[in-house]
């Protein structure tokens, strides 16, 4: 069965970081893009960055430079590091594959960040 699940969320002030983490019970992780989205508070769900399967990245420009993706497909793991957070980075944070369709979404994990 699918599964997605986001790990590590939290209330931070501005400047600080966060790792995020995704546990992805899929078929065939290892060769599958996967990427991080998100959604601010009245907001549509947006594309954060993607990982491929040679590790290769690439990255909202918004965040570029503060954010950076990896994986770990020993154990079907992708993270999220979050560094020089802002308050305009605030919102739920979802894992999920690039491709379309998506697998059904996670719960994912909040991300609060105050000024």
């Amino acid at each position: 069965q699918v599964q997605l699940v986001e790990s590590g969320g939290g209330a931070v002030h501005a400047g600080g970081s966060l790792r995020l983490s995704c546990a992805a019970s899929i078929p065939n992780f290892w060769i599958t893009t996967m990427a991080w989205y998100r959604q601010a508070p009245g907001k549509e769900r947006e594309l954060v960055g993607s990982i491929t399967v040679t590790d290769s990245t690439d990255i909202l420009a918004s965040v570029k430079g503060r954010f950076s993706i990896s994986r770990d497909n020993a154990k079907n793991m992708m993270f999220l590091q979050m560094n020089d957070l802002k308050p305009e980075d605030t919102g739920v944070y979802y894992c999920n594959r690039l491709a379309t369709p998506t697998f059904n979404w996670g719960q994912g994990t909040q991300v609060t960040v105050s000024s």
